[in-house]
């Protein structure tokens, strides 16, 4: 702008080009000649013939003559041949030049191809930048390739394993002789009723467990107290005597049998898994211990279980692993929030760096901008969901009895989920910090009610009902149905997966448009 008058309108890059110079006040400079010297050329000619504008089909004329002025306009249509020609003197301020013709039709040729370079020339242009900027990155692109590895690396081997080396306290007034690490308590195999307790100690050689040796009670629960083992056990004197007595007596046994054959047991039940593995390993360790006496005595070992027989599950295994019920929703987790670290912060780059004003102004709309990002972070996603699921499914062999193709489609989809989420946050955001902030913030709420880590049916009534209408809940329990369960496209739970996340992808596209159109106005 000069005087109020528009000297020329075009990218900083395109007008050093032009007009060959190295910085846009040489630029200025230039124009603001030509601008005197239209003003002189008009003076000296009152009545300057009257040339129509050239027909660029609604577009904005290329070169306006001004009367007051004579400022030559170059807006973002002219074409390169009215560039050079102008630049070389050839085209005076009126209009007037031997290559006018040329020029007029050049202009027309571009307005009949202008659509068409609307259509493809711009998103052409988006992606190739878009692609550039992200492949030139090289050790960001490693890192955004290696992230999700290292993360289903972790997670496998971090989570669902029983606990081991657990150490447990032990006090057995049976034994002969004890010290911490070592008992001598002699046992017989057959049906022979020594020792019940140290054979029952035999049975209880599981890797969770690690023995420990005390002499007494007390001194067992103060090594619990001081965080030394995780359980004390304790035998009496005489348990194998009331051991026997009870089984012998049945109803008849006394308050005083029943209380010596008891193994009593003490838990650290301030972790709540390690207590119930314990309890568990306990438990099932007795079972095969009076299983094995009762086979040694040619009594039907079955008297020795429960009353109810487990049969074979209809899904899932008799021993579930924590790892395959955590799995799908951990597999949604870290291709939804890894799609939203990438794209929440990359309008608002664009924007810090003026490329976002820069094609606002060169007529790029705000859905081809949007498009342009969906596609190229597409690509990226589409990269990190194959070396998530090879790494889940093939390497670490979490079961997968369903259709492979509609885990593949379910978690692609989250990924464009979490991909326009990110666009949310990186439209409404004008800070950088500010988007990190909001993208962190949105995870742990997401992860603790999605059903990712516990059953929604754990949670109160209205939080079961807020947690629905989350990205990934109903997602989350659709992959769980096809990778556990095995279940098609035919069930509720596993269609519904899918129309969620179709809805909630179209939800954010809308938002993030409606927000860059806005902020465009």
């Amino acid at each position: 702008m000069r005087s109020g008058k528009l000297l020329a309108e075009e990218s900083p890059a395109v007008l050093l080009s032009m007009y060959g110079c190295t910085s846009l006040e040489e630029v200025f400079l230039k124009l603001s000649r030509k601008q005197t010297q239209s003003q002189q050329a008009v003076q000296q000619q009152p009545e300057p013939p009257q040339l129509a504008p050239p027909n660029w089909g609604g577009k904005k004329d290329v070169a306006v003559s001004n009367e007051e002025g004579g400022v030559v306009g170059l807006n973002f249509h002219q074409s390169k041949e009215m560039l050079v020609a102008d630049s070389n003197g050839h085209l005076d301020a009126m209009g007037k030049s031997s290559t006018s013709k040329n020029v007029t039709d050049s202009c027309q040729d571009c307005a009949s191809g202008c659509s068409d370079w609307t259509t493809t020339g711009k998103l052409r242009a988006l992606l190739q930048k878009n692609f550039l900027r992200m492949w030139r990155n090289v050790g960001v692109m490693l890192f955004i390739f290696a992230l999700p590895v290292m993360q289903v690396i972790l997670f496998c081997l971090a989570i669902g394993g029983d606990p081991k080396d657990l150490k447990l306290a032990i006090v057995n007034h049976e034994a002969n002789y004890t010290n911490m690490s070592y008992q001598y308590c002699p046992t017989k195999p057959g049906c022979k009723m020594e020792n019940l307790s140290c054979r029952y100690l035999e049975a209880l050689n599981v890797s969770t467990i690690e023995k420990f040796y005390y002499p007494d009670p007390e001194s067992a629960r103060m090594a619990v107290r001081d965080g030394e083992a995780w359980g004390a056990m304790y035998f009496t004197e005489n348990f194998t005597d009331a051991l026997v007595a009870r089984m012998a007596l049945g109803k008849e046994a006394d308050e005083e049998t029943l209380d010596q054959s008891e193994i009593r047991v003490w838990l650290d039940m301030s972790n709540q898994q390690i207590g119930i593995t314990l309890q568990r390993d306990l438990q099932l360790s007795y079972q095969n211990f009076t299983k094995d006496i009762l086979r040694d005595c040619d009594i039907n070992e079955e008297l020795a279980s429960l009353p109810i027989s487990f049969k074979d599950p209809i899904y899932g295994s008799n021993k579930p692993s924590f790892t395959d019920f955590v799995a799908p929703g951990v597999i949604l987790t870290i291709v939804f929030f890894l799609a939203v670290a990438l794209t929440s912060s990359a309008l608002i780059i664009e924007r810090m760096e003026g490329l976002l004003d820069r094609s606002f102004v060169a007529g790029v709309s705000p859905g081809e901008i949007l498009f342009s990002h969906v596609v190229t972070q597409f690509v990226v996603m589409c990269g990190q969901t194959t070396l998530v699921l090879i790494f889940m499914i093939l390497v670490f062999k979490v079961q997968c009895h369903g259709d492979i193709i509609l885990v593949i489609i379910l978690t692609i989809l989250q990924g464009l989920c979490g991909m326009c989420f990110g666009f949310v946050i990186s439209a409404i955001c004008e800070l950088e910090r500010n988007a990190i902030q909001l993208a962190l913030g949105s995870f742990y709420p997401t992860l603790l009610l999605s059903g990712v880590i516990w059953p929604i049916e754990g949670m109160p009534t209205v939080l079961r009902y807020i947690s629905t209408f989350l990205p990934l809940t109903l997602a989350t329990t659709s992959l769980r149905c096809i990778m556990t369960r095995g279940w098609g496209m035919d069930h509720e739970d596993v269609y519904n997966g899918f129309i969620s996340t179709i809805v909630w992808i179209v939800l954010f596209l809308s938002i993030s448009f409606a927000v860059l159109k806005f902020k465009k106005g």
